[in-house]
């Protein structure tokens, strides 16, 4: 049964060598079926044309992430919080989590973008690779919840 922490790390994995150009470590931890997606919430931003996308197999992901990550900023840094399990059973699971995207600016730190990141993981001989990735980014403006 696959457990969170292992989820966790995965993910953890995946910004990390996202953040860095490790696109040889990138393709390993994706499934051969892997299915990615990337848009905004409002799919009205300047930069729509850049974020988003429908992928299906490793070797489309592969290219797309590649392009998209060096033609990105750089320093840039994901960090993956609240990740928890949404189902599980057997070699497979599925998962939520936000995304905090920043980099720096004149020397500060600067937010670029905020999302929710769902997705599915598999375990393939042995190793969880993930087989399901959608990122969605926050674009609109924050109103009171019971106005949303």
């Amino acid at each position: 049964m696959i457990d969170v922490v292992a989820v966790q790390e995965l993910l953890g994995k995946w910004w990390f060598n996202y953040d860095e150009g490790h696109f040889d470590t990138l393709a390993k931890l994706l499934t051969d079926d892997v299915h990615f997606t990337c848009r905004t919430d409002t799919g009205t931003t300047d930069y729509e044309e850049f974020v988003r996308c429908d992928l299906r197999g490793r070797e489309a992901v592969m290219e797309w992430q590649t392009d998209h990550r060096t033609n990105s900023p750089y320093p840039l840094r994901h960090n993956g919080t609240n990740i928890h399990l949404v189902e599980r059973g057997g070699d497979e699971a599925t998962f939520g989590s936000y995304i905090f995207v920043s980099h720096i600016v004149d020397g500060a730190v600067t937010n670029l973008s905020t999302g929710i990141v769902t997705g599915a993981v598999r375990e393939v001989t042995g190793a969880l690779q993930i087989s399901e990735l959608n990122v969605v980014l926050d674009t609109r403006t924050s109103v009171v919840f019971s106005e949303r």
